[in-house]
């Protein structure tokens, strides 16, 4: 792309937005507030997006498919900016298996058109739905993390709209400092509308997969960090409710792709039909499993689920290595559609997913510890999930050299208040064995956290970033003024917000 387009003013012109008043919640439904949702369909109308806020005195959120857990794109304060009607892929090149998308393409959307000939995207998230905008503001994982890295790490250029107006191309030549920091930045420094990237070649359309048992978590770790070399994919279960030795136990997942030639059916299995994920499970309708899962979601349920689980992971072992298409391996979260639903979802109800990440030389101390208090504290998590990951150049990055440990919560009113305060608990561990948090899944963390948890003077440049791009803090979100509470605007952002608050309550109870 020429450098004369790396930087230039957005038309004039009077684009109008779709737009509608919607109660907009967090994916694990724990969280939410109703604002103004703001649709653009062009980088013109992104820029009006902004004026429109401006106009009405509030800050402005922005939105992709809302996956994050928690309250990366909830703006109580005002409005929000949607773009996942921006869903166009440009360009793909599969001799380069370079793509060239919109920021609302999804990841579904993406790999359905490059599998077919002959690429997967090098990263995915457990669901295929987020964006390409959401993923990399997020600065999303996956199960290769330790492999290929975070997707920021395959992004070769991104088109971003300043609140300014102005578009500007950025990669690692032109404002590396604003590309390092726009990317895993969750949109607070513009709005993304341009993702170029590189993707995975593939021979088949399926991936070499095996699971094997471990009886505690340093045993999973072992096998994890023992084949690294070896595997493409390495991913661990864990049943929480376990303890004593067998602390940490669970069933680590195993996969290679394919080498050339060794899929005799690789003109089907590269096929979009041959990945749909099946219809039913166990003969039941996919869309209403989760009306069974929510008979369990409780302690005691979830404690018998977990040990089936675990015993089933043992059979598994015996099969040694079998064939999964690309979709059903890495969109676990995806085979029962609405699976949150089993958390409750009214009356304060839902989940908060609590990830942490912890360098490799404290990782099994803290990620015990973690688990030991939370069981303590009658806060046993239902779903465990291990990931060993690599550092990456992004400013606000959350990858160590270490590991991951996510855990789903569920929230009651009841449990609110204490879970809060068991993740505090658990917070301080994480901190004292040096490790970070994930904002694409944190529902709790505050600004103190912030600032220990980051290497020093990474915090003060994307605030200095921040304060260059954005002076009058027009780009806000729960999230950001929860943790970055002491950023620039954010006292005229509290001011604005309760000018709206007393403007709009009888509004809100009708949204609601």
């Amino acid at each position: 792309m020429a450098a004369a387009r790396a930087t230039r003013r957005v038309s004039e012109r009077e684009p109008r937005p779709r737009s509608g008043y919607e109660y907009i919640e967090g994916w694990g439904m724990a969280v939410g507030a109703p604002s103004r949702v703001l649709r653009p369909r062009s980088v013109e109308e992104v820029a009006a997006c902004y004026d429109l806020a401006r106009r009405d005195g509030v800050p402005l959120g922005l939105r992709g498919t809302g996956c994050s857990y928690g309250d990366a794109s909830v703006n109580r304060a005002g409005h929000v900016l949607d773009v996942s009607g921006m869903d166009r892929i440009l360009a793909f090149d599969a001799a380069t298996g370079v793509a060239d998308c919109e920021a609302g393409v999804t990841l579904s959307k993406l790999w359905r058109h490059i599998l077919p000939r002959g690429h997967w995207p090098m990263v995915v998230s457990g669901t295929m739905f987020p964006t390409l905008a959401g993923a990399a503001g997020m600065n999303i994982h996956g199960k290769n993390n330790f492999k290929v890295g975070t997707i920021g790490d395959s992004i070769l250029e991104l088109d971003v709209v300043l609140p300014n107006g102005a578009l500007v191309t950025l990669d690692r030549a032109r404002r590396p400092d604003l590309f390092h920091a726009v990317i895993g930045g969750f949109g607070m420094l513009g709005t993304i509308t341009r993702v170029k990237l590189k993707t995975k070649r593939v021979y088949s359309g399926e991936v070499d997969v095996l699971g094997v048992s471990s009886a505690s978590l340093a045993e999973m770790m072992a096998y994890v960090d023992a084949h690294t070399h070896d595997a493409d994919y390495l991913v661990g279960w864990l049943d929480c409710f376990a303890e004593g030795d067998a602390l940490g136990r669970g069933l680590v997942h195993h996969a290679r792709y394919l080498d050339e030639g060794e899929d005799p059916h690789a003109e089907r299995t590269l096929e979009v039909a041959f990945q749909e994920l099946p219809p039913s499970i166990l003969g039941f309708p996919k869309g209403e499993v989760w009306r069974i899962l929510r008979l369990f979601n409780h302690d005691l349920g979830m404690g018998f689920v977990n040990w089936t689980k675990h015993q089933m992971g043992k059979l598994e072992e015996r099969k040694g290595f079998h064939r999964q298409s690309h979709a059903a391996f890495n969109f676990l979260l995806d085979y029962v559609p609405n699976w949150k639903f089993a958390y409750g979802r009214n009356g304060g109800r839902g989940l908060i997913q609590y990830q942490v990440f912890v360098p490799k030389e404290t990782a099994h101390a803290a990620l015990s510890d973690v688990l030991r208090r939370s069981r303590a504290r009658g806060h046993t998590s239902y779903l465990g999930v291990l990931k060993r990951h690599r550092p990456d150049p992004f400013l606000l990055t959350h990858a160590v050299d270490g590991w991951s440990l996510a855990l789903d919560f569920k929230v009651t009113p009841e449990n609110r208040v204490s879970l809060w305060a068991t993740t505090e608990e658990l917070t301080e561990i994480v901190l004292a064995a040096g490790g970070r948090f994930y904002f694409a899944k944190d529902a709790v963390i505050g600004p103190e956290t912030a600032r220990a948890m980051y290497p020093p003077g990474a915090r003060e440049r994307f605030l200095a970033l921040k304060q260059e791009v954005d002076p009058e803090g027009l780009l806000q979100t729960d999230l950001w003024r929860r943790v970055f509470a002491a950023g620039p605007g954010g006292e005229r952002t509290a001011h604005r917000a309760g000018s709206r608050e007393s403007k709009k309550g009888s509004r809100d109870t009708e949204i609601r």
